[in-house]
């Protein structure tokens, strides 16, 4: 793996005596599709949500190009090209699938000649995702897998450079889900876009990532090529449905 772009180092994260995450370290780098997996409760939105500056942790780091941001803001993270997506959507849902991602683009500013950028920058992103034929529809009447490549859609509207998908393949359909694959190759191979995926869809995650790893209460489990770590007892026992307790 190249150097990393994004590294979470020893991240801790307490919800009174309850540890979410233990010395929990991630890294993802330029190019790089990395597989975030584990039962629910493990930790893995919790961990989105620190690195996306949501939630400051009580123990541990999070260094972005070599630069420590862990007391930065979501807001500066977003304009400085880390982007999310949610678990549960959080469209605009009174707003046209075109203006979501105009909206995105707004915080830069600028005049009519920016604005036209901004809409022609969101009818290409709208072509790459497939969703031409939405771009006049209101966001909050679309069913569940079409509102999730919206999502993904704004997040690629202004490009980023490390990307965070919470779980974009729920609820979608069998094309839904080959578009979408397709759009995460190309932010990593075209884009050089760093991207960090929790999915329980395993495999769906085994055929995208090159690199996985695995949390289970708040640890790392297992981390390494996806294939290694499939084949892993300990993951399989935890997570994938081999021993007692396992997640089908």
């Amino acid at each position: 793996m190249s150097h990393p772009l994004l590294r979470a180092s020893g991240i801790g994260v307490r919800f009174g005596g309850v540890h979410a995450l233990r010395d929990v370290t991630v890294t993802v780098g330029p190019g790089e599709i990395c597989g975030l997996i584990g039962p629910n409760g493990a930790g893995k939105t919790t961990l989105f949500d620190v690195v996306s500056g949501i939630r400051r942790p009580d123990a541990g780091t999070i260094t972005y190009g070599g630069t420590d941001i862990t007391r930065r803001s979501p807001v500066w993270r977003a304009r400085h090209g880390i982007r999310r997506t949610f678990q549960r959507q959080q469209l605009f849902g009174q707003l046209t699938v075109a203006d979501n991602l105009v909206v995105a683009q707004d915080w830069r500013g600028g005049v009519r000649p920016a604005a036209r950028r901004h809409r022609e920058r969101a009818a290409a992103v709208l072509h790459e995702c497939g969703l031409d034929a939405l771009a006049d529809s209101y966001a909050g009447g679309l069913p569940v897998g079409q509102a999730r490549m919206v999502e993904l859609a704004r997040a690629l509207a202004d490009p980023p450079r490390v990307l965070l998908l919470d779980e974009p393949a729920s609820g979608t359909t069998a094309e839904e889900r080959r578009r979408l694959a397709a759009v995460i190759r190309h932010m990593a191979d075209e884009e050089n876009c760093a991207v960090l995926l929790v999915e329980h869809d395993v495999a769906f995650v085994m055929e995208l990532c090159s690199r996985v790893v695995v949390l289970d209460l708040g640890r790392v489990l297992a981390e390494g090529a996806a294939a290694e770590v499939h084949a892993d007892p300990a993951v399989r026992e935890a997570y994938l449905g081999s021993g007692p307790g396992g997640t089908s």
